[in-house]
């Protein structure tokens, strides 16, 4: 039986201590925790890729569509300065497709992680909700788009065209993996500044991406630079992630100036950095900077 105490308005209540130890604990296991999580992160991942588009197939088709207008427009442009001698021995269409696709995943990616839901943003007034879930969230509704639309524009090259063959499939599609992780990784760094100085981040990550159009290597491979530019290029982590990938698509063609590590250690540290800034920043977070957004 709870003990009762006199309040100062002469009522009486329960004893605190005393409620505290007959209340029956929900806790919740760490399995069950996680699997929470990542059904939330899925229906929010659903949420993300119908965000563009009412309908999913129209947006898919939109996504599809860029990625073969990139594709032209650059075989195009090859074709005009004739550039085509700088390409790997083999489909030239691949080896264009391999530098795109990757581009591609690496800034739509870090582009949706910037543009996710803040610590201040309305979706953050629903308990289950938080900035982690609307992180990965956008990571992975963008990583099922970029794949989809990759899958479906090389079939239908390979139905309808010509015949395509991937040296080491596994391997090629490890480094679009690690294009996206890269661009998650930059994302959660510039995200993380960006309720201090949204102008500014914006205007950086613009230029980022702006640059990446030749900073990522995909019109040229590096075994065929000089050393003095090679330099300019390899401290990017997307060079090196399509560099590696060429690597994997094509038979005759092995990288030596480019590492998988490096992109990979570099994008784990920028995960880091950027969820501790996250978290410093969630501690400070007010409703105005949403407004400012």
């Amino acid at each position: 039986m709870l003990g009762w105490k006199m309040n100062g308005k002469g009522e009486q209540r329960p004893d605190p201590m005393e409620e505290a130890m007959f209340q029956a604990s929900t806790s919740r296991s760490g399995t069950m925790g996680g699997l929470r999580l990542l059904a939330l992160i899925y229906h929010g991942s659903v949420r993300h890729v119908r965000k563009s588009h009412g309908n999913a197939l129209v947006g898919l088709l939109m996504n599809i569509l860029q990625t073969v207008v990139f594709v032209a427009a650059f075989y195009a442009m090859f074709q005009v300065l004739g550039l085509k001698g700088a390409a790997i021995r083999g489909d030239f269409l691949l080896f264009l497709m391999s530098g795109i696709f990757l581009f591609l995943t690496f800034n739509k990616t870090m582009s949706a992680v910037i543009g996710s839901e803040g610590p201040t943003s309305p979706m953050m007034q629903h308990a289950p909700m938080n900035t982690i879930v609307a992180i990965g969230s956008a990571a992975l509704g963008t990583l099922y788009i970029q794949l989809l639309s990759m899958f479906v524009v090389t079939f239908i090259y390979h139905a309808a065209v010509t015949p395509i063959t991937v040296y080491d499939p596994v391997g090629a599609m490890a480094m679009v993996l690690l294009s996206w992780f890269s661009g998650l990784a930059i994302g959660m760094v510039f995200l993380a500044m960006k309720p201090w100085a949204p102008g500014f981040v914006g205007l950086v990550s613009m230029i980022f991406q702006r640059m990446n159009m030749i900073a990522s290597g995909k019109m040229f491979v590096a075994n065929m630079l000089p050393g003095s530019m090679l330099a300019m290029f390899d401290w990017n982590p997307l060079f090196h992630c399509i560099d590696q990938a060429r690597g994997f698509t094509f038979i005759n063609y092995n990288p030596h100036f480019s590492s998988i590590e490096y992109p990979l250690y570099v994008s784990i540290a920028l995960i880091m950095v950027g969820l501790m800034g996250e978290f410093y920043t969630r501690k400070f977070a007010s409703a105005s900077w949403y407004a400012r957004r």
